[in-house]
């Protein structure tokens, strides 16, 4: 199986090129070969590579920036992947796409499972959710992969930027008021190779029978400021840690308060997934 993966020096995108190996030949592709911003470019990658099967971690992810540039972030989050599911189903192969937590407004406290009504708050959630409905739309064999709360050690991402504020500061104010469930990168690509090695063996019924829309994300639950004190203490670095709630600290995109995923429906058909917190010490060692 020929698989071209996109986004490769991303964190999602550097944990797959690893994970991958094994289910077929990789063909990993960075911003500087394949720039989902544009579309011509994305077209002739693939039929240059003519893949079989498509695993698409690539996006535009500055949640905040995307409110300026709402153009930019629909082009590469919903009009790319678009792209994409056209020319996977002119191939016959097959798409796998990341989407996220933000498609959903967390209005309710409870985790949201994947036929709940969705409701983005902000651009970065509007266009990753157009994506989606693209990929639907076009009939190709696709899985959508919805996570959450993305880190890992490489990249732009909470963790990182906690670990490095907590080093600078004597006292970090963390909004605590915001519930979700943090994902390692890793937890990410390891389950989703794990899923492609049974729709390799299953072949073309496999997708048919499970093919659609997933929740993946770790299980349980906390806030970003609970999230901050795991880090800190399976780090071991001395901070005070101060709660705050979101209306102390605005930003351009508003943020659903609650935006666990329930992802019972991945665990019952293909693999468990870890609680946040054992993920997070694994990834600190």
């Amino acid at each position: 199986m020929k698989i071209l993966l996109t986004g490769s020096t991303g964190q999602v995108g550097y944990e797959l090129e690893r994970s991958l190996q094994g289910l077929g030949e990789v063909i990993a592709v960075d911003r500087g070969r394949m720039d989902l911003a544009d579309l011509d470019q994305v077209r002739d990658v693939i039929r240059a590579v003519r893949p079989q099967l498509i695993v698409n971690p690539a996006a535009y992810t500055a949640v905040d920036k995307a409110e300026s540039e709402p153009d930019l972030a629909h082009r590469i989050n919903a009009e790319a992947p678009a792209v994409m599911a056209a020319e996977a189903r002119a191939l016959g192969a097959a798409l796998v796409h990341y989407s996220t937590d933000y498609v959903f407004d967390g209005r309710m406290a409870d985790a949201r499972v994947e036929s709940d009504a969705v409701g983005p708050l902000n651009v970065y959630g509007a266009s990753k959710l157009a994506g989606e409905r693209a990929i639907a739309a076009s009939g190709v064999p696709h899985l959508i992969l919805r996570t959450s709360w993305v880190y890992g050690m490489r990249g732009k991402n909470f963790l990182l930027t906690m670990l490095r504020l907590a080093r600078e500061r004597d006292e970090l104010r963390i909004v605590d008021d915001q519930h979700g469930a943090p994902t390692w990168s890793r937890t990410i690509a390891d389950t989703t190779a794990l899923i492609l090695a049974q729709a390799r063996a299953g072949g073309q019924p496999w997708w048919e029978e499970n093919g659609g829309i997933y929740h993946l994300s770790s299980q349980g639950r906390t806030t970003w400021c609970g999230f901050t004190a795991a880090i800190l203490e399976e780090a071991g670095i001395d901070c005070k840690l101060v709660p705050i709630t979101t209306d102390q600290y605005p930003l351009p995109a508003a943020r659903p308060r609650y935006s666990a995923l329930d992802s019972s429906r991945l665990q019952e058909r293909f693999v468990r997934l870890p609680e946040w917190r054992e993920a997070l010490h694994l990834c600190l060692r």
